[in-house]
């Protein structure tokens, strides 16, 4: 029996005879012998490597908490007679420093009661008086005067921007004509804050009720900034307004504490 010579591929052979296919045989592909000297032959004479453990993971450096803010114990600038006027229930105060005792340049700040502290907010540019500041306010001096009064009411021209405040808006708020200095008055009134100086609590900042009496003036707020001083009132911002009108919370019993340097000093 005469076989034929067999064809071999590299990966496999198949042997073909006359009586058909003989056998079916897996051969193998044999890979080079590496290079002497190289990695693959030093591992192959020394036998399986040992694999290497990974390196620790390096601890994350410990980020230390800054402590909390240290705010003041006591409200800066005001002296012992002031302080004590100030209700022990009140966690918020506007305070409303004037730079002279004759000046209608003033400036406020709210301060939060805060882990026993005073957080103050920011600085605000404001109006008050005409002829400054006063102990003993009668209506009509062009005066603001000085002391530490209740915020309770609210309202406005313009609707509520979110106050929880009690808030009246009302047309009867809008206003006309000019200033003392000739500055036009429109849209003082678009929201006011009542300071609670000779005023019943609780009510509208329109009612005019005076217990004190009508020659002690009356209907002093905080009302929207119109350029130039006011006749006995505290004026801010449109934009200080209504960030202010937010912050106040009945719930923390809001109170202003007004007057120039000197006076609060006291």
């Amino acid at each position: 029996m005469r076989f034929h010579r067999p064809y071999i591929s590299t990966t496999a052979a198949v042997i073909v005879s006359s009586l058909g296919v003989a056998a079916y045989q897996h051969v193998p592909e044999k890979l080079p012998a590496p290079a002497p000297g190289t990695a693959s032959a030093v591992q192959d004479a020394a036998g399986p490597a040992v694999q290497q453990q990974p390196a620790a993971a390096t601890a994350e450096p410990r980020t230390s908490v800054p402590p909390p803010p240290q705010y003041p114990a006591r409200l800066p600038g005001l002296g012992p007679r002031t302080l004590a006027r100030i209700p022990a229930g009140a966690r918020q105060v506007v305070l409303v420093t004037g730079t002279g005792k004759k000046s209608a340049v003033s400036r406020v700040v709210l301060y939060q009661r805060v882990d026993g502290g005073w957080r103050p907010g920011e600085v605000w540019a404001a109006h008050n008086g005409y002829r400054g500041w006063t102990d003993e306010h009668y209506a009509g001096d062009l005066h603001s005067p000085i002391g530490v009064f209740g915020l309770t009411d609210a309202g406005g021209r313009l609707a509520d921007p979110g106050t929880k405040l009690p808030y009246h808006r009302s047309g009867a708020f809008s206003i006309s004509g000019a200033g003392i200095e000739g500055e036009p008055l429109a849209g003082a009134f678009d929201y006011v804050i009542a300071i609670n100086y000779n005023r019943q609590p609780g009510t509208s900042p329109m009612d005019g009720t005076q217990p004190m009496g009508a020659n002690r003036g009356g209907g002093i707020w905080i009302h929207v900034d119109h350029g130039g001083p006011t006749h006995a009132c505290v004026s801010l911002s449109k934009a200080h307004m209504r960030q202010l009108l937010r912050a106040l919370d009945p719930a923390d019993h809001p109170v202003v504490v007004m007057g120039d340097a000197a006076s609060l000093a006291r």
